[in-house]
């Protein structure tokens, strides 16, 4: 072979048409994967995401190989390896001395920055091609931004499917309206029977990872197995399959509805599929569209689906680099509080969040509003630090990858953008919780009491949160007349919630070090 053109492939660019790859001759191209220990450890990534990443780059590179093409890969164990993604190709180079290094953009930030240096460091030319599986260029986000003080997704969203064509009837959108949100707000319904989402068994590959996992990060968080994550395209396929056959149909109305103990519910379990690149953004929404043109699915929720995907994916990808690298401190809300260790253990007596930290560490899972109002409204009321909270859920979510978790965190839960991504704080107390969930039911707590002993924690840290915070958000049109409830109490029920919420606070055990960081 004359000299080839590098191509790092990295371990969330698994997909056949990925732009380095596109018109590849294999006979004049080496592909580089690595597994590095500085991506499996620059947060303490739960076991299963680790697996996902490792398991599904190496039957990826398998498939590579089927095709005719030279795959270099580097195992996490090799003993020469530097450890990080720019060492392994400047290794690489002294293997190959290829002619040319050609790599797709990376979806976060750190590596990007690495990216860029290559040019300098390295003897040969290296060309970064843009990540065209995303439906939005970094550019046309930019020009969307311009001049707006608030990122709102809606008008966000209507771009994406007037470039796209989805559900759209000629220029104006298909049923008459953008959103279909307010008709997918149901609460759990005695009788919901939703069919699981396929498992898949691990195959001789996935178990040679699982062995490698449970020997080198055993101190990471969650559980290792059972460990059932689609890892090829094949897999990933079958998902979506079952999913449109067997979900789609009921997941709008119950997308928000939370169940103690049923993790899947009606949702599409495809997130990881999508990140890691398994499945392509575009392609399930088209699949989501024929089900509604079938008569199969209704549009509201293909609508929500379909809105989820080129709607908000695509928008906090935007956000994400628009805002990079401030939005890693942002902290507008000034909130300083040490993460609990309960978000580790889960031994907590709020049956909602035990329920939802059960899952995160069993399946590296959690459903949007597990994440949003459960998990993340606590430690939006409870003031809990903004980088304490991003690198809890860049750890133990399979789906996570900074630029997706990053915006979600400090703009959508925590508000610590100011509001440049929400138009308020997803602040909610207790009832909230009821109404759209079964956990209240059997909890310790009671979430009809307000204050005191016995009473539902989320109750008291609510009014805490807006009162220490009314400078902030005093003026805020969507949530500022919530102000005027408040001094309709008087000061000595005031001071009850006060009370009980700085009582609740000061009993939180502080997480011990090192469970997200070394």
């Amino acid at each position: 072979m004359t000299s080839p053109v590098l191509v790092p492939i990295l371990g969330d660019q698994l997909s056949r048409s990925l732009s380095s790859l596109e018109n590849l001759d294999p006979e004049s191209a080496v592909i580089l994967m690595m597994e590095v220990w500085d991506e499996a450890t620059y947060v303490k990534h739960h076991k299963q995401k680790i697996v996902l990443i490792f398991s599904a780059m190496r039957h990826f590179a398998e498939g590579l190989r089927a095709e005719g093409f030279t795959v270099d890969y580097v195992m996490l164990d090799d003993p020469d390896s530097t450890g990080s993604f720019t060492g392994e190709v400047a290794r690489a180079i002294e293997r190959h001395s290829p002619r040319e290094i050609r790599v797709t953009e990376s979806g976060e930030w750190r590596v990007q920055q690495a990216m860029e240096e290559w040019a300098d460091r390295f003897p040969c030319p290296v060309s970064i091609c843009p990540d065209t599986r995303f439906i939005a260029t970094h550019a046309e986000f930019r020009d969307f931004a311009a001049g707006r003080k608030h990122l709102t997704m809606e008008y966000f969203y209507r771009e994406m499917r007037r470039k796209t064509g989805l559900l759209m009837d000629g220029d104006k959108p298909e049923g008459g309206d953008w959103n279909y949100d307010a008709e997918n707000r149901e609460p759990p319904k005695d009788g919901m029977n939703p069919p699981p989402a396929p498992k898949f068994d691990p195959d001789d590959i996935t178990r040679e990872v699982i062995a490698l996992v449970g020997k080198r990060f055993a101190d990471h968080f969650g559980d290792l197995e059972p460990f059932g994550w689609p890892v090829t395209r094949e897999q990933a396929l079958e998902a979506a399959d079952a999913f449109f056959a067997r979900r789609l149909e009921k997941f709008g109305p119950y997308q928000d509805a939370m169940v103690h103990g049923e993790d899947d519910l009606y949702h599409s379990m495809l997130s990881t599929s999508i990140n890691i690149g398994l499945l392509l953004p575009l392609e399930l929404c088209e699949r989501a569209e024929a089900a509604y043109k079938k008569g199969t699915a209704p549009l509201n929720s293909v609508e929500g689906f379909i809105r989820q995907i080129i709607g908000w994916r695509e928008y906090v990808r935007g956000f994400y680099w628009h805002q990079m690298p401030g939005l890693a401190e942002a902290n507008e809300l000034d909130a300083h509080r040490p993460l609990p260790e309960f978000f580790w253990t889960g031994e907590t007596d709020m049956r909602c969040l035990a329920d939802c930290i059960r899952t995160t560490r069993e399946d590296a899972h959690a459903h949007h509003i597990q994440r949003l109002m459960v998990l993340g409204n606590f430690c939006l009321i409870a003031g809990i630090d903004p980088q304490a909270v991003a690198d809890w859920y860049l750890v133990v979510y399979a789906d996570a990858f900074e630029w997706v978790e990053l915006p979600n965190v400090a703009g959508m839960i925590l508000y610590a953008d100011g509001g440049r991504l929400a138009t308020k704080p997803y602040a909610a107390s207790g009832n909230y919780i009821n109404k759209m969930s079964d956990y209240c039911g059997k909890c310790r707590y009671k979430v009809s009491k307000k204050t005191g002993e016995g009473a539902c924690p989320f109750n008291p840290l609510y009014w805490h949160f807006m009162d220490r915070n009314r400078d902030r958000l005093e003026s805020n049109h969507r949530i500022g007349r919530i102000y005027a409830t408040w001094d309709r109490m008087g000061e000595a029920k005031q001071a009850e919630y006060l009370e009980s919420a700085e009582k609740f606070l000061d009993s939180l055990e502080p997480a011990s070090k090192g469970w997200a960081r070394a």
